[in-house]
């Protein structure tokens, strides 16, 4: 870019606070909801993971670019869509790498972002911006830069207030696969499950894959029927964005699964609809739990894992008791040690548990990859007529 003007770039928050930087990615105005990200690694995976969808992300850290971008890393990848997409609406960051310095980088994270037409700012307080998210709440934002970086300053907060909220927010139509696809076992079949998918990342069938796992992704509008056709011995509930309380149709499915006993396991957003399935409602976070650093502690060992979270609502459960439900006690498995927020459910009384974090690790910690190998010994005893 050859001038200021054209390098210029605002970030206007819906409660009217603005900040100043230039233009990073692509050059043009998006909107989304500003919510914060606290991994220091993982860029790549962040920008391309679909739970992101509708999301403008703010990272914590400062230095953001140095490994740049390649074709193996994002969680996009799938063969029925473009391999590799953003899904972030936008991306805020405060010191960008001036080139990448990795060896397998094939081009910077701006080129990137440039490429997908992701419209980014850099150069802001990104530190201050996320005291604000955190004192405020998570808020609509627009980011404008080149010509509509001029723009009144009062029409771009209209434009910013005009835009849609999270809450009623229905992406899984948009993240989902249009068609179903399989990914085989690494080694010996041991078991086969459906993986609905509610905005799934990569790396989730490859984490069964490896646990020997025949994986049917199938789209999240799949129905009871169609699930039923391939003989799961268990489904998986991915993750994935928006308003859980928009998913009636997938939490009917679940039910029906539950009254069959097949074994359910559930992550992030596949929590929030296997809780509601369960009985139990959900409510929106004042500003979620976002990045690779977050403290969960299992209930029934006492052990604290260090997690991967990308999530604005959550399971409204008590933690002080097991619940009754109509597919009997129900209890908090999980919680998060920074705000008690529920963080997993385990049924006593038929084959399903859930988290609200990414075991998957990626990007992130491995201290959560024993709850695959859970499901894996869930469906063996439910095969050998066990609970």
């Amino acid at each position: 870019m050859s001038s200021y003007a054209e390098r210029e770039a605002v970030l206007v928050l819906e409660d009217g606070r603005s900040f100043r930087g230039e233009a990073y990615g692509a050059v043009g105005e998006t909107y989304g909801e500003a919510v914060f990200s606290t991994g220091m690694t993982g860029y790549q995976e962040t920008l391309t993971d679909p739970s992101y969808c509708g999301q403008v992300v703010v990272m914590t850290f400062p230095h953001i670019g140095n490994t740049g971008a390649n074709d193996e890393d994002p969680e996009s990848r799938r063969p029925t869509t473009q391999s590799g997409r953003i899904w972030v609406s936008g991306y805020v960051v405060r010191d960008p790498a001036r080139r990448a310095s990795n060896w397998r980088a094939q081009r910077s994270l701006d080129e990137e972002l440039r490429n997908q037409g992701i419209v980014g700012i850099s150069g802001i307080d990104t530190r201050a911006l996320t005291r604000h998210l955190r004192e405020r709440g998570a808020m609509r934002v627009g980011i404008f830069s080149g010509a509509s970086a001029q723009a009144d300053p009062a029409a771009l907060l209209q434009r910013v207030k005009a835009s849609p909220e999270m809450v009623g927010a229905d992406f899984t139509g948009e993240v989902s696969t249009p068609d179903p696809y399989v990914v085989e076992p690494i080694g010996e079949h041991r078991h086969t499950v459906v993986s609905l998918d509610l905005g799934i990342k990569s790396m989730t069938p490859h984490r069964m894959a490896e646990r020997g796992i025949r994986s049917h992704v199938m789209p999240g509008s799949a129905t009871l029927e169609q699930i039923l056709a391939v003989a799961p011995d268990g489904v998986f509930l991915s993750n994935g964005p928006g308003d859980p309380a928009t998913q009636d149709e997938v939490v009917a499915v679940v039910r029906g699964l539950l009254e069959r006993r097949i074994p359910v396991f559930g992550i992030c957003f596949g929590n929030q609809i296997l809780g509601r399935a369960l009985g139990f409602g959900t409510y929106k976070l004042k500003y979620g739990h976002r990045g690779i650093n977050q403290p969960v502690q299992d209930r029934s060992t006492g052990k604290v894992e260090v997690t991967a979270h990308n999530h604005g609502f959550a399971v409204d459960a008590p933690t002080d008791r097991v619940s009754e439900t109509p597919f009997g006690r129900v209890e908090v498995s999980h919680v998060n040690l920074n705000d008690d927020v529920v963080e997993g459910l385990a049924c006593l009384d038929v084959p399903a548990f859930s988290v609200q974090y990414h075991p998957e690790a990626a990007a992130g910690p491995h201290d959560a990859a024993y709850l695959f190998d859970r499901f894996v010994d869930l469906m063996a005893d439910q095969k050998k007529g066990g609970a």
